[in-house]
């Protein structure tokens, strides 16, 4: 496996240390950076190419949801994890909006920020349970008319995705081949207009197809 590369950016230099050392400890991790701002970030993220950066939504000079958007143009491959207070959540759609395919609590324990590393990193997203419940409570305002009525099976597909499955593993929960669930999030991605998973999330939670 390739080791990943990894960009702290947040503006508490305690934590952004401590996460370093935490990180530089895995033997899949590589070079890991630090930025204590998103301007600082952006300023010097043409000059090192990561795979992921963990992105505080709330800094000076620059928030996450700027640096996130000039971020993806800079390096259009960057992943972007956005770590988030409980007080952001009405950030959380425009953290989606500029890039985000994960989010993580600042208070989360460090085997669910590997898995969130992990996950994104190999193309899925990674919300906590934590922060879809706090979003549940306050869903966003959905678009209803424009949207597509999706069928029972494409609806249950859409939990299993939202909640971190891969497409091999909702094949074998649903008893289908994995082609059939290609099939399902390809039709997903097309009626909701979206663009990625975490995309999918939010269309879910706007429109109340999501139950945990």
């Amino acid at each position: 496996m390739k080791k990943i590369s990894v960009y702290i950016v947040d503006d508490h230099q305690l934590f952004r240390q401590g996460l370093k050392l935490l990180l530089s400890n895995l033997n899949y991790i590589g070079a890991v950076y630090e930025a204590e701002n998103g301007q600082q970030f952006i300023d010097n993220l043409s000059s090192n190419t990561v795979d992921i950066a963990l992105l505080d939504i709330e800094m000076p000079l620059m928030n996450g949801i700027e640096a996130a958007k000039k971020a993806v143009d800079i390096q259009p491959g960057i992943k972007i994890i956005a770590l988030s207070m409980y007080s952001d959540k009405n950030y959380y759609l425009s953290m989606v909006e500029a890039g985000a395919c994960g989010f993580l609590l600042k208070n989360s324990n460090f085997q669910e920020v590997e898995k969130a590393i992990v996950d994104v990193y190999n193309d899925k997203s990674y919300i906590s349970i934590e922060i879809l419940n706090d979003i549940l409570k306050n869903p966003p305002k959905s678009n209803a008319a424009n949207q597509e009525e999706l069928t029972a099976r494409e609806t249950e597909v859409l939990n299993f995705i939202c909640k971190g499955l891969t497409n091999n593993e909702i094949a074998d929960r649903l008893r289908v081949s994995k082609r059939t669930i290609d099939k399902h999030r390809e039709n997903l991605l097309l009626k909701t207009h979206s663009g990625n998973t975490a995309n999918l999330v939010v269309y879910a939670i706007k429109n109340g197809y999501l139950t945990l």
